[in-house]
């Protein structure tokens, strides 16, 4: 099978404890991967939210430069995909790629011109907001909306081709987007509220929106996302998670968001060595041409989308 994933923290834990992508105790380890017919993984860049201004870029030219090292450390098997054609020629190489994306926009400290000092270094996705407030908006933590240069920021970034990530951001911060742009949005690791009651996961009509503008929603592994009542989370959680969003017509918008390294995940999820078997589950319940679609071919179709449009 193949696996394409939204979301993860592993390279900043790579670049803040110099652990290698190769060999290592993280949930994502290249050697583990190895055997897998082609696997895409978004690696986030994240900045908490006691991370502004100057410290915050500082940290991400850290991550992104250990990312890049990582990537030509690893050349026979890994591939930055940065522009269009990338996903072609990734076909045609055999070798898995790696897609650099940012958690929140402090990344920017209130500085349009940073927009694209990140294009320029390959970032795909960027998340708007951590937890708490940036120049940007509001996190889910908080309670205001978008400010006037996160409206002016919104813009650049589409303009730039990145995608932007509502993951994180609140309620509020959400509609005010969804009213500044037409643009397709991702949310690239928040499961169903409906399911879960958590501020972090998405409301049935959130979700309806994603989907009618052709964005993508990741199902996150993490266990306060998939069930409220502290038990042990299982492969029967994500897939309740991917059967509700189905009955909300999110069938070509769902993938995988899993949050590895970035959160508390449950033991049947603790690492990509688990994925295939997760696969296997979501196949035996919803088929195989549904759950291609969730593990790898709607984040396909979506990245290769926004390059074309390019």
């Amino acid at each position: 099978m193949r696996y394409f994933d939204l979301h993860c923290d592993t390279m900043t834990e790579c670049a803040l404890k110099n652990i290698p992508l190769r060999r290592n105790l993280l949930h994502v380890d290249l050697d583990t991967v190895q055997g897998w017919e082609r696997y895409v993984q978004c690696y986030a860049v994240w900045l908490p939210d006691e991370l502004r201004g100057e410290p915050a870029w500082q940290r991400f030219l850290q991550v992104a430069e250990r990312f890049s090292q990582e990537v030509e450390k690893n050349a026979g098997c890994l591939r930055q995909l940065r522009a269009p054609g990338d996903l072609d020629s990734l076909e045609e190489s055999g070798r898995h790629g790696a897609i650099l994306t940012v958690e929140s926009s402090a990344v920017l400290g209130g500085r349009l011109e940073r927009i694209q000092d990140l294009r320029r270094l390959g970032v795909r996705m960027c998340t708007l907001t951590w937890n708490g407030e940036n120049a940007i908006g509001s996190g889910s933590q908080t309670h205001h909306g978008l400010t006037a240069f996160g409206r002016e920021a919104v813009r650049e970034l589409i303009r730039q081709g990145i995608v932007l990530d509502v993951s994180h951001l609140n309620d509020r911060g959400f509609w005010d987007l969804m009213e500044e742009t037409d643009a397709p949005v991702a949310a690239s690791h928040s499961n169903a509220r409906a399911l879960c009651p958590h501020r972090r996961n998405l409301t049935d009509s959130q979700a309806r929106e994603i989907a009618r503008r052709g964005g993508l929603v990741g199902l996150n592994y993490s266990a306060p996302f998939l069930r409220s009542d502290g038990r042990p989370a299982e492969f029967e959680d994500v897939y309740r998670h991917a059967a509700h969003f189905l009955e909300l017509g999110l069938e070509h918008c769902l993938a995988l968001g899993s949050d590895f390294d970035g959160a508390d995940l449950p033991p049947c999820l603790d690492g990509c060595e688990k994925v295939p078997e997760l696969g296997r589950y979501l196949e035996e319940k919803l088929g195989r041409d549904t759950a291609e679609k969730i593990l790898w071919k709607n984040a396909w179709d979506f990245f290769d989308r926004q390059t074309q449009n390019r």
